[in-house]
């Protein structure tokens, strides 16, 4: 029967060159202690890089569902600033709506001024006529 041959690859290899032969018997037991302390030095590496990608994307996951503080702070602001300018804009309108009132007002006062200013004209006109006609 075939002998199976067992390689063992380094994880950032390309290619599948063969970097330890098990089968091979002139590996001393140091020599596989030493392998063995090699892959868990590289797992371990491997590991904190998994981890420290997972936190990170497990921060960008956060910081776009919740609003940082400064964020927070700043809408805080804004959310005043906004209702100061809804408190003035509704002061504006009442101040226009009583100037449209005394406008209104005024207009009648001189609509009135001017059919008194007429009527009196007009009577003075006829007085006039009326001495002159009588001086005739």
């Amino acid at each position: 029967s075939e002998q199976k041959e067992v390689h063992c690859l380094m994880a950032d290899q390309t290619s599948d060159d063969e970097v330890f032969d098990f089968s091979n018997i002139e590996f001393t037991r140091e020599d596989l202690v030493s392998a063995l302390n090699d892959m868990v030095k590289e797992y371990r590496k491997l590991s904190h890089t998994f981890e420290e990608v997972k936190a990170g994307k497990a921060d960008l996951k956060n910081s776009s569902v919740e609003p940082s503080t400064v964020e927070l702070g700043e809408a805080d602001s804004l959310q005043i600033e906004f209702n100061k300018l809804m408190a003035k804009n509704e002061l504006l309108r009442n101040e226009s709506s009583e100037l449209k009132a005394e406008n209104e007002r005024l207009n009648e006062v001189m609509s009135s001024l001017m059919i008194w200013s007429k009527s009196t004209g007009s009577f003075l006109t006829h007085s006039r006529k009326s001495k002159l006609e009588r001086l005739i």
